[in-house]
Order: C-alpha cells, then structure tokens, then sequence
C-alpha cells in the first residue's frame, strides 16, 4: 500500500474490565466449537500453526500491499483454500490482520488483497461505523488472537458517507437505523468542501475518525505503545484497485 490525524471521542473507562471479560468468556468460547464443548479444550490461538505467518505490523502490512498488488494486475493467487488448509482450520485460526471495512459489495477484504482461510478477521459496516459489537470483535482479535495490525479500510463513492452528507445538507430524516449511521460518521463532514468533493474528503476524515478512535483505545493503546499492534487507515479506489494508506 502507498502512504498519504485527529482524535475521537473515547468510551467511559470504568465499564471496560467487566464487558472485557464477558466478551472474553463468549467468544474463547465460540472458538472452541469446531473442536468440541469438553472442559479443557484448547483455544484456537494457541494451536500450532504450520504456516509461515506475519507476525509484527510492518509485516503484515508488505503481505496486504502484496496481495492487492496481485489483485490490481489480475495474478490473484486464491491462497490457502486446499484441503489441507481447510483442515488445518479445523484445530485453529492464526489470522495476521483484522480489517475493518464498509459493507459495500465492491470491497470485499480477502479478494482485495488476495487472501485466504484464516488469514484475515474480517468485522464490516456501513461507513465503517463504530459500535460496541464492532469494537469489542476488533479487541478480540488483537488481544486473544494476537493480531499485530488493524486496518480500517474505507473506499471511493461510499454510499454510507454520501446518505450522510446529503441529509446534512437537505435536512432529511433518514430512517431509524441509518440514522444512527448518520449520526456516527456526521462528525466527519468536511464542510470546507462542496458537492462531491465534500463527500470524497468526508470519506478520508471518516477513515481517520475511526482510526484515531480505536488507536485511543486504552487496551489498544498499550499494544501500539509497546511496538506490538499498529491501527492503520487506507482507502480502497474502485476505478484502478488500488489500496493506499491515509496518515
């Protein structure tokens, strides 16, 4: 990916440890389905892992600027889907990134960026809004998964970002639903722009908004401190296929 920052707004503290182990219970929980329900059972993170995996942000990121460079030129290489890999699965995922992208049809991560099973944790909606479910399946991936890199992927001509600019400026009451989306990428609005190019520069500031949001996150916070996680913001362009990151 090529290169191209401002501070969210930060959840209350003191209800963090409690949902941090709920969440923790549920889903240590959910991983160890595929290999039973018997006390003991090992969790999927800590299953040897046969494959060669990126294990610090600088190298996951080559690996995501890698595949969507095969993506751009057509030399998709489909990995990891043989058999072999399928029941690898069965014991484990080894996930080296979570990606959080918009729910748009045109921006599908693992075709992307040219990735297979188990090599991506996908978490996806609309703008790439953030919500409790959202962020705490992020957390999940990094703090039980050790995931080293959190990508927020936003894209050109985002539908989501467009409703919210244009009921901005119209004063339309968008339904129930996504007027909560409205609400949340609202903060984003670049209003130094008109018509499309507002709602082209909106799409970046909403990008960075999450980004910062989830990087001011204290559990996230330490591991960026610590050189163990990145959270990276990058913009996918549907005319050429290509992934760049925003600083």
């Amino acid at each position: 990916m090529t290169s191209d920052s401002s501070a969210g707004a930060v959840r209350p503290a003191e209800s963090r440890p409690a949902r941090r182990l709920v969440l923790r219970g549920a889903l240590t929980g959910a991983a160890a389905l595929g290999t039973g329900l018997a006390v003991g059972v090992v969790p999927a993170s800590a299953v040897p892992n046969s494959r060669p995996r990126p294990t610090t942000p600088a190298a996951a990121l080559r690996e995501l600027a890698a595949g969507n460079a095969r993506w751009r030129a057509f030399r998709e290489e489909h990995p990891h889907e043989s058999r072999t890999v399928r029941q690898e699965l069965v014991s484990g995922q080894h996930p080296f990134a979570v990606v959080l992208g918009c729910i748009d049809s045109r921006v599908p991560p693992e075709l992307v960026f040219d990735q297979g099973l188990g090599d991506l944790m996908t978490v996806r909606s609309a703008g790439e809004v953030l919500d409790e479910a959202v962020l705490g399946s992020i957390a999940y991936g990094v703090l039980e998964l050790g995931i080293p890199l959190v990508l927020v992927l936003g894209h050109q001509s985002c539908g989501a970002v467009r409703a919210t600019v244009e009921a901005d400026e119209s004063g339309e009451r968008l339904p129930a639903h996504i007027r909560y989306l409205a609400d949340q990428i609202g903060p984003a609005i670049d209003r130094t722009q008109e018509g499309d190019a507002r709602v082209d520069s909106t799409i970046d500031a909403q990008i960075r908004l999450v980004r910062d949001r989830l990087r001011a996150e204290p559990d996230l916070a330490a591991k960026v401190s610590a050189g163990e996680l990145a959270v990276v913001g990058a913009r996918y362009e549907l005319t050429n296929q290509l992934v760049h990151r925003l600083t």
